[in-house]
């Protein structure tokens, strides 16, 4: 094949050209697992489940990259030629060229057409998928983006170019995802006790209080207000220790910070307790100035006594 002919598949591939970002828009797939060891944490989608079922919609394999938008407001143009695409997460009124299209379904968009998110009336997140997936260069094992060590295809912006990747002539799985919309009332977390729920005076007061997700809030985690939890001792100073996505770490102040898929690896603070896995892809939904109860998945172990 001549190279005037190779440039000339390059200028047909299918692909979206950015027109709107909105507040946030990433590419994300399932993350990079295994990397822990080399400072790197995993990172990948915050709506694990969202991510998936548009992938599913598309009949893409669950790890291929999606696009992951921050409370709507985003529109890329589709070039190339016809591509099947999926909107799911937070609702948006998804629309190509000013015409809705539903979220968790299935939209054939032609070339050309404008696939719009509006702003989000309810969740945080959406997560747009393309049959073929998001075909961006990996780093590391993946096509994520991790907002704290900056690694991975830097954010979106206008004028960006994704190409959509090959894929198979197999229909679509689903037309359409019955899937109950998201709440905006009070978001109910199941937690794991400790590991250093000894640490503090009344630890129960995690799940006595009706929190608030702050607007510092972010992939790296997600920060809440309400009571403070007291440390036991204030001076003592906790080692670094492993961290994982769902823990609830309690900084000086008492504010709780459930860490997210971009959370450090290793962190100082007590981990007063754990967001269960089932739980996890509802903290990437929670707004700033929604409420959030926890609850005890298992009964906390009594203290044996007070700590030396």
């Amino acid at each position: 094949m001549s190279g005037a002919q190779e440039a000339n598949q390059q200028v047909k591939r299918v692909a979206l050209e950015i027109l709107r970002t909105g507040p946030q828009a990433l590419v994300q797939d399932l993350g990079r697992p295994g990397l822990s060891h080399l400072g790197v944490t995993r990172s990948g989608a915050a709506d694990r489940r969202s991510h998936t079922l548009a992938n599913r919609l598309v009949a893409n394999p669950r790890d291929r990259a999606t696009v992951e938008v921050t409370l709507g407001g985003f529109a890329a143009r589709v070039r190339g030629g016809d591509v099947a695409i999926a909107v799911t997460g937070a609702d948006t009124d998804p629309s190509a060229d000013l015409v809705p299209f539903g979220t968790n379904s299935i939209h054939f968009a032609r070339d050309g057409e404008t696939i719009s998110l509006g702003a989000s009336q309810s969740g945080l997140r959406s997560y747009i998928a393309v049959r073929g997936g998001i075909d961006v260069t990996p780093v590391l094992g993946s096509r994520s983006y991790d907002v704290l060590s900056a690694i991975g295809p830097p954010p979106l912006q206008r004028g960006d170019v994704l190409p959509i990747g090959e894929h198979t002539d197999d229909f679509p799985e689903l037309d359409q995802a019955p899937v109950a919309p998201i709440a905006d009332d009070a978001l109910e977390l199941r937690v794991v006790p400790g590991p250093r729920d000894d640490w503090f005076v009344d630890p129960d007061i995690l799940v006595r209080t009706n929190w608030q997700v702050t607007n510092r809030s972010d992939r790296v985690g997600m920060r809440l207000i309400g009571m403070p939890l007291e440390y036991r001792r204030p001076d003592r100073q906790l080692p670094s220790e492993g961290a994982t996505r769902g823990a609830i770490q309690v900084p000086p102040n008492g504010f709780p910070v459930i860490l997210g898929p971009d959370h450090p690896v290793t962190g100082g603070y007590p981990v007063v307790g754990v967001v269960v896995d089932a739980d996890i892809d509802l903290v990437a939904q929670a707004r700033p100035g929604q409420q959030v109860r926890l609850h005890w998945s298992r009964p906390r172990r009594p203290f044996a006594s007070v700590m030396s």
